[in-house]
């Protein structure tokens, strides 16, 4: 995943998790004490990938959910992302030793998703201002995305309660995320944390 994609998919998601109201639904359970350890990342695509995540600081360290992270981030890419941006995320969980890759369900887990615009146009709605903090920094929250650098300063968020699917029980995970457009690679994240709720 490029850097940029990846700091408006990062931020997207914690704006997401702060602000959107989780409902319960069948596959889902609803969390009121999680701890999120041991976080890491790390780019996995080719040196000359056009998207790159440069930093990217989250803390403290656990994240309790219902809490409060702080996070910042920087990116960059070569080339405009423009739908439709193809997204293949790969999601292990490590049992008994070994990494074992879990299936997509409703649309979490191991998934592809044809078009990650499309995906963050159903979390942000075109003609909805981006979500705090994105909106104070001039920061895109859906395609396109133009070539350059693109930076989040140091910025609080507030973690509510909330629904996560049944399957996501605690252990340590792993998760990968390959960006691509007409079947070239754009870029590729990695990462790591382990999971713990009551």
């Amino acid at each position: 995943m490029d850097n940029l994609t990846a700091v408006t998919v990062t931020v997207c998601l914690v704006a997401v998790l702060t602000q959107v109201n989780c409902s319960s639904s069948s596959g889902l359970k609803r969390v009121t004490k999680a701890q999120f350890f041991g976080f890491d990342w790390k780019n996995c695509g080719q040196p000359d990938a056009p998207a790159v995540l440069k930093t990217l600081t989250v803390s403290p360290d656990p994240i309790a959910i219902p809490g409060d992270l702080t996070a910042s981030a920087s990116g960059s890419t070569s080339v405009e992302l423009s739908a439709p941006l193809s997204l293949n995320v790969t999601l292990e969980k490590e049992v008994a030793g070994f990494w074992v890759k879990v299936p997509c369900l409703d649309e979490l887990g191991s998934c592809h998703y044809k078009d990650a615009c499309d995906v963050l146009n159903q979390l942000i709605p075109p003609g909805q201002d981006c979500p705090e903090p994105l909106h104070t920094y001039g920061l895109p929250c859906r395609c396109p995305f133009k070539a350059g650098s693109y930076a989040l300063p140091k910025s609080d968020f507030n973690l509510p309660d909330m629904d996560l699917p049944y399957w996501l029980t605690n252990g340590n995970y792993r998760v990968q995320g390959v960006l691509g457009s007409q079947d070239k690679e754009l870029g590729c994240l990695k990462v790591a944390l382990s999971l713990h709720s009551d």
